[in-house]
């Protein structure tokens, strides 16, 4: 593409955008938008299709770990640090909307903000959001990381955190790296073990949730407690 029809290109995206939203736009056209300003001289149609190409999605290419990132010709440091300061940016919007100590008055909030920070990760995270009385966010911790299929919980800590906290409920959350939100035999001898714990210490555990590719599933939901 010659230095004026890349111009030109960019400048017939931006008034899409501006004209229409960002709904008129593909997924790839989105990414190269994203990539303009760190990429000021390059066309960026090529790398946002290879990243929709390697990745499979725009969300799941913002997740991306910047050592597979580097993979892609033409990412630079910087347009890697702009794909993954978006993607941190959606996970604090959803953060910030659970807002620490309000009653949590939506559970599609709290699923909003769990997809956004774990659904696209390569290894499997264990997390806890501990709540108040009212059911407000007191803190929301990264308990144990593993591998691709693994993580390690010690059901002692996690209430040890909740007596740090003083708080009276709990919700647990890990993802399957995989995309299967399924749960495990061992995932369900777990949860009851940490209930086991809880329930005489007056804590109670509201749902263990299983985040996976664009799905989840609830312990609760399921009938598993």
């Amino acid at each position: 593409m010659g230095a004026e029809d890349h111009k030109g290109h960019r400048q017939r995206l931006r008034e899409r955008f501006r004209t229409t939203g960002a709904q008129s736009l593909a997924d790839y056209e989105l990414l190269e938008f994203l990539l303009f300003s760190a990429l000021p001289r390059q066309d960026t149609k090529p790398i946002a299709k290879a990243l929709i190409k390697r990745f499979g999605s725009f969300s799941a290419a913002l997740a991306a770990p910047r050592a597979r990132l580097k993979e892609i010709d033409g990412l630079s440091d910087i347009s890697i640090d702009s794909l993954q300061a978006v993607h941190a940016s959606i996970a604090r919007y959803h953060r910030s909307e659970l807002n620490d100590r309000r009653p949590l008055d939506s559970w599609q909030k709290v699923i909003d903000y769990l997809q956004a920070s774990m659904e696209h990760s390569g290894i499997e995270q264990f997390r806890v959001l501990y709540l108040d009385k009212k059911n407000g966010l007191i803190a929301d911790e990264v308990q144990q990381t593993g591998t691709v299929d693994h993580t390690p919980v010690y059901p002692r800590e996690v209430i040890r955190r909740a007596l740090d906290h003083s708080a009276t409920a709990l919700i647990m959350v890990h993802n399957h790296p995989s995309g299967d939100p399924t749960p495990s035999r061992a995932d369900i001898q777990m949860t009851r073990k940490i209930i086991e714990i809880a329930n005489p210490l007056g804590i109670e555990v509201h749902d263990h949730i299983i985040v996976g590719m664009r799905k989840n599933v609830s312990f609760r939901g399921l009938r598993l407690i």
